[in-house]
């Protein structure tokens, strides 16, 4: 029986650092964005710090007015927490913010610095 114990040992261990992984894969994504400018923001984008591409506008045909925020799941299929943010203004001003931890951030504000 004492050469059983350290199989159940590992087999637990194995089964835990599993399971933790697929927390860690599970990350949540949901990030809050609010506009506190006094600026309407009609574009939208958050893409993998990966790639080059801003992907589609995540607004699409809606505006976040000043002082609105919206909830949006960012997550590509690829498991990644880091993204790269950007806001189009009404004004013409675009701000990026880049390498934003979305697993762990949980609210992300355009301010009127921008």
């Amino acid at each position: 029986m004492s050469r059983l114990y350290p199989r159940l040992a590992f087999a637990a261990l194995l089964a835990s650092a599993l399971a933790a992984a697929s927390v860690v894969h599970a990350a949540n994504r949901v990030v809050t964005i609010h506009n506190k400018t006094d600026v309407l923001m009609t574009e939208f984008y958050a893409s993998n710090v990966d790639t080059d591409d801003w992907e589609e506008d995540i607004l699409g045909e809606d505006v976040l007015r000043p002082g609105q925020s919206f909830d949006v799941d960012i997550d590509d299929g690829t498991g990644a927490c880091r993204f790269d943010f950007k806001g189009v203004f009404d004004d013409g001003d675009e701000v990026v913010k880049k390498n934003v931890n979305v697993c762990k951030v949980g609210s992300f504000s355009f301010t009127s610095g921008k």
